[in-house]
């Protein structure tokens, strides 16, 4: 709820918590700002590159109830 007031994406490495949280949202009919998930053994750089990447390319109107997956937008 924290993120959807600040109007903040979360990211997080914790795959299998957040989209299990996510999934029981959308079934809900809740909005939320936007999740990214990520694995951790993407270096930093890759992370902030594809974070970035993400950044650039999606609004946060376009975020809204929103999963996307790091590794997508890492180039490897």
């Amino acid at each position: 709820m924290w993120a959807w007031e600040q109007k903040r994406v979360i990211c997080s490495f914790n795959v299998r918590d957040f989209y299990r949280i996510y999934t029981a949202w959308i079934v809900d009919g809740k909005s939320h700002a936007g999740i990214v998930l990520g694995r951790q053994d993407y270096s930093t750089g890759d992370q902030m590159r594809g974070l970035l990447r993400l950044a650039t390319s999606k609004s946060m109107e376009e975020m809204i109830s929103r999963i996307e997956f790091l590794g997508q937008w890492v180039d490897r």
